[in-house]
């Protein structure tokens, strides 16, 4: 089985046209939501190693 470049370039081509690309609107939207969820997320991890650390600090008597 031979490799064909142009054969290829071609068909990539093809399956490039059938992509539903997303509006400028679409990307802004997401983009958004991806850095709002990790703001969160960064968020109730920082608190969550607090209140661990909080109570590991209780339960030996603050000297870590």
């Amino acid at each position: 089985m031979a490799f064909e470049p142009l054969k290829f370039a071609r068909e990539v081509r093809i399956e490039v046209t059938k992509v539903t690309w997303p509006s400028r609107k679409e990307t802004m939207v997401t983009t958004a939501l991806v850095f709002g969820m990790a703001a969160v997320t960064a968020i109730f991890f920082f608190v969550v190693d607090q209140v661990i650390g909080l109570s590991v600090r209780a339960l030996f008597g603050g000297h870590l």
